[in-house]
């Protein structure tokens, strides 16, 4: 049972789903935090290099975020079955 759960997360499917969710997590929390900088009132509205790579950072640990989920869904799908 265990095979079949680790067989269906490595297979070259999951890995190219993985990483093409790990993109778009890691596009969307960089332009979530590039929006911030630049549009919330009170901050200045100049997106400078402090901005862009705590943008990186926030867009790094928002792929992180979103893989780790996915693989804790898969698994426990395959504890299911």
């Amino acid at each position: 049972m265990t095979e079949q759960g680790q067989g269906q997360r490595q297979g070259p499917a999951w890995e190219t789903l993985r990483r093409r969710a790990g993109i778009a997590a890691f596009l969307a929390g960089l332009a979530a935090a590039l929006a911030l900088f630049a549009l919330l009132p009170g901050l200045p509205h100049v997106i400078d290099w402090g901005a862009v790579l705590v943008s990186l950072a926030a867009g790094g640990l928002t792929r992180w975020a979103c893989q780790s989920w996915m693989t804790r869904k898969a698994e426990r799908q395959a504890e299911r079955m």
